[in-house]
């Protein structure tokens, strides 16, 4: 690692002295992050790291010697879900790009590389009479959280971060999401079904909506498992978080609400460009597509 910042600061203090042939992957990797790596999303930046991780066979090798057979082996590693094999392959046509644009080689190994297709959704959305027996047992412990998944969409990555300052009651709004650009900042309209789980978690008085044991912090997705796991159980219910999400998606496109409204409150890019474009849906129109959805 001495070695690599080493070369960085004899690049940085005179970007054409660095014997080029000799900067191993691992040296490049370090430059790259330097020159590149703050100008990513972190999300990005934490994936293309966790794809170096993988890639330990070629850390001591010079990179214009790397193949495309030695590069393909670090993405067949074995019990390498789809997920990480494309992990891996995205940090490498980034250092093969960033390695052209040094001069470092003239070849684009990462070009030939393949991996696991995506596998098939094995998402199954909760049945009607599933969503009855929650309704049931509304005032169990945590099942309002199952209820206020299926009827807002939100993931639970993008729930628990979900500040109660970005929860507006009177409006009947909350405002959040991560990923995409359509995603993020985006408004889902408080379905009036779930308002009463809402206003009583809000009661709690912490800084967001779901908090676990300190009210300062949102609620860590251990601690969200563990009890997400003893409702599946007690309902005798096979489902993981996600599910309220397809859930959701479901009973919207079922009620007949407008496909535009429907990606908006998902957070999904509309495929057809005059919806993207000139379909501007207002916030009552959102609330009239969430209210499609009855018990």
């Amino acid at each position: 690692m001495k070695k690599g910042f080493d070369l960085l600061a004899s690049y940085n203090s005179s970007p054409w002295d660095v014997d080029l042939a000799k900067i191993t992957f691992a040296e490049l990797y370090e430059r790259w992050l330097y020159e590149r790596g703050a100008k990513m999303p972190p999300s990005t930046l934490k994936s293309l790291k966790s794809g170096y991780r993988h890639c330990k066979a070629l850390h001591a090798r010079p990179y214009r010697e790397i193949r495309a057979p030695e590069m393909q082996k670090c993405v067949d590693g074995e019990g390498l879900s789809y997920a990480t094999q494309g992990k891996i392959r995205s940090l490498l046509s980034n250092l093969d790009k960033f390695a052209a644009w040094h001069e470092v080689t003239d070849r684009m190994c990462s070009l030939l590389l393949t991996s696991a297709p995506i596998p098939e959704t094995s998402r199954v959305p909760f049945s009607e009479e599933e969503i009855a027996t929650l309704w049931v047992h509304k005032d169990d412990p945590w099942v309002d959280i199952v209820l206020i998944l299926i009827y807002s969409g939100w993931r639970f990555s993008e729930i628990r971060l979900l500040r109660a300052e970005e929860v507006d009651l009177e409006a009947g709004t909350m405002l959040g999401g991560v990923k995409t650009s359509a995603g993020k900042n985006r408004i889902v309209p408080i379905h009036s079904l779930i308002r009463p789980f809402i206003k009583a978690r809000l009661a709690e008085d912490g800084a967001y909506l779901l908090c676990g044991t300190e009210k300062s912090l949102p609620m860590s997705e251990t601690y969200f498992r563990k009890h997400w796991g003893m409702v599946m159980e007690r309902l005798e219910m096979v489902h993981v978080p996600h599910d309220c999400r397809h859930t959701f998606e479901t009973l919207l496109d079922a009620a007949k609400a407008n496909r535009k409204c429907i990606d908006l409150m998902m957070g999904h890019k509309s495929k057809d460009i005059g919806q993207r474009v000139y379909n501007h849906k207002t916030l009552n129109q959102l609330k009239e597509s969430v209210e499609l959805v009855t018990r």
